[in-house]
């Protein structure tokens, strides 16, 4: 696990996470929040948000097994491995920040509170950002594999 590792900005992730998942488990449960009222109500967009986050799911897991033995936290500099082509990964390179975002949405419709929309602009946003700076790294390790690899393969779906 190389978490905050080249990046010492990461170590702000875990509390808007610890309060990410409070703000859920209050809403599930009626615990006091900071939510406010809904921006809108839709029995239809609460299930479409399960939806998403049961695809989501499905994709986390497919990236793990796509992955295999070669599953990193973060950019590991000291044992990068193969570069994995296969599985997911032959129709997304970003696959987990993929399920990721699609829980983010997910949430969003099933909470439709203005916190769970700041978060799912937010984590979009950092997804983002750890996706190009990931890129960096797998070019100047892999260079011409990874780039024909970015030929035939998109950055998300």
């Amino acid at each position: 696990m190389k978490f905050g590792a080249s990046d010492k900005k990461d170590f702000l992730i875990p509390p808007f996470a610890f309060l990410y998942f409070y703000l859920i488990f209050a809403a599930t449960f009626g615990l006091p929040s900071v939510a406010g009222g809904g921006l809108f109500h839709s029995d239809s967009a609460g299930w479409l948000g399960i939806v998403s986050c049961c695809a989501s799911l499905s994709i986390l897991l497919w990236s793990l097994i796509s992955f295999g033995r070669s599953f990193r936290i973060g950019i590991d500099t000291d044992q990068p491995d193969r570069l994995i082509t296969t599985g997911v990964f032959a129709h997304s390179r970003n696959p987990i920040y993929v399920a990721f975002a699609l829980v983010l949405v997910g949430e969003f419709l099933v909470f439709p509170y203005w916190p769970f929309f700041a978060y799912l602009i937010a984590g979009i946003w950092l997804f983002h950002r750890q996706v190009l700076l990931e890129e960096r790294f797998l070019i100047g390790h892999y260079g011409q594999q990874y780039q024909e690899y970015c030929k035939r393969v998109r950055r998300y779906f």
